[in-house]
């Protein structure tokens, strides 16, 4: 994946930008800043036209991140993952928490124990709001759709310092 450096966030992330920093002031665990986070989200989840209309076209080589902020203390990035038919992950795990919400298209989602036998699928639709602390976070994503889909993801950490939250990929 390619990650755009960031842009100042939009006025209509303003409102998502504040819930998120008043959740993650909380100080909670993982889990639960997960689930306070998440909880913003729904509430302040954008459309697509948060990016340009050239960002929604996406990358016929890869999906793309377009970081939308990175909070000055490295608390937290959001970030719009956009991803052309076809296009995955591999299968990996984080060295956060993360949220994610689809705002256009859908994902579909499959969840590995530490063995990487298949626990879980999902299908992730527009409005969809989920996410998750390590550990028992192997996932894999992908679009297996005819159009673009495209996603908000709230991390717990500064990606435009580390450039990826993924801990480990698997084959």
């Amino acid at each position: 994946m390619t990650t755009t450096a960031p842009t100042r966030p939009a006025h209509r992330l303003t409102d998502l930008v504040d819930g998120v920093r008043a959740a993650v002031a909380v100080h909670a665990d993982w889990a639960e800043t997960a689930r306070l986070v998440a909880e913003q989200l729904r509430r302040h989840l954008p459309g697509p036209d948060v990016l340009t209309a050239e960002q929604r076209l996406g990358s016929p080589d890869d999906y793309i991140g377009h970081t939308l902020h990175a909070e000055p203390d490295g608390s937290f990035s959001i970030v719009a993952l956009v991803w052309r038919p076809g296009q995955t992950t591999r299968i990996h795990d984080h060295m956060t928490w993360c949220v994610l919400g689809v705002i256009q298209g859908v994902e579909h989602e499959e969840l590995f124990d530490a063995e990487l036998n298949l626990i879980g699928r999902s299908e992730n639709h527009v409005g969809d709001v989920g996410g998750f602390a390590p550990p028992g976070d192997i996932h894999r994503v992908r679009n297996i759709g005819d159009e673009t889909a495209i996603s908000i993801h709230v991390y717990g950490t500064d990606v435009t310092r580390i450039g990826s939250t993924a801990r480990r990929y698997y084959d």
